[in-house]
């Protein structure tokens, strides 16, 4: 690991992910599902890591930097920062029930704890011993929380220019869902729950390419990955309907 994302899982707001449990309410149900979000979150900025990595290895055309790099592998690290007690039961079924909380997210709330734990351990300078400064930081929120996630005809992004809007769909990928938040998730959750996961994310990587798709550069894959990506999409719904949507799991939470 980087010794930036090192030091932000040595503070307190991030080692807090140790005690939420990933399933929330699941755990009562399966207790296998004992995994917590700060495992996750380390796995996902793994695989940022390795993606971004093999898109700069394979297309230097993109001009990729190490602060791209860098900036991909915080987000994914800290994307879940502001999760509430039981995960998504918090965000789900708790604070949206208040009316002044009717509009919480956890992404909004993941950059507003990410800032808080910048301030209250005096990191900032860090940042710039690492060469990120403070569109970097823009940059940083927006993949977390991206603002104007909807298709649209202008760039409404600040952090990076439409050249690089691929970047945009590694940790979040707000266009079709392939992203490696799920493919972290899925893996971790299916072997905690004992369902299949036949989704092969290094073969995925290894056959993905940015192409530039009605002047926007977008990550697309071979034709013959169809049946790797059905498989993915397969794993998700089997994930809805035996575990994250089961009745025991939603009356626990309810209780």
């Amino acid at each position: 690991l980087h010794p930036l994302l090192v030091k932000i899982i040595d503070t307190p707001q991030f080692q807090r992910l140790r005690h939420i449990k990933q399933l929330g309410g699941g755990y009562y149900v399966f207790p296998g599902a004992s995994h917590n979000r700060f495992e996750h979150s380390i796995g996902v900025s793994y695989l940022a890591g390795e993606f971004i990595e093999s898109l700069h290895r394979k297309q230097p055309e993109l001009n990729i930097t190490m602060s791209d790099i860098l900036c991909i592998k915080l987000a994914a690290l800290c994307h879940d920062l502001g999760h509430g007690p039981f995960s998504h039961m918090f965000d789900g079924l708790f604070i949206s029930s208040l009316p002044e909380c009717k509009n919480w997210k956890h992404e909004k709330a993941s950059v507003d704890m990410l800032q808080h734990l910048l301030n209250e351990n005096n990191l900032w300078s860090l940042f710039k011993d690492y060469g990120l400064d403070d569109v970097d930081m823009i940059f940083i929120n927006e993949l977390i929380n991206r603002p104007h996630a909807e298709l649209s005809v202008e760039w409404m992004c600040n952090g990076r220019p439409v050249e690089k809007s691929f970047l945009y769909e590694i940790v979040a990928n707000k266009r079709n869902g392939i992203d490696v938040d799920k493919w972290d998730y899925f893996a971790r959750d299916c072997h905690c729950l004992g369902i299949p996961n036949n989704f092969d994310w290094k073969r995925y990587i290894k056959f993905a390419r940015v192409i530039e798709v009605n002047g926007i550069r977008q990550i697309c894959c071979r034709d013959k990955e169809v049946t790797n990506l059905y498989e993915m999409f397969h794993t998700r719904t089997s994930l809805h309907r035996r575990a994250y949507q089961h009745k025991t799991s939603s009356i626990v939470e309810h209780m």
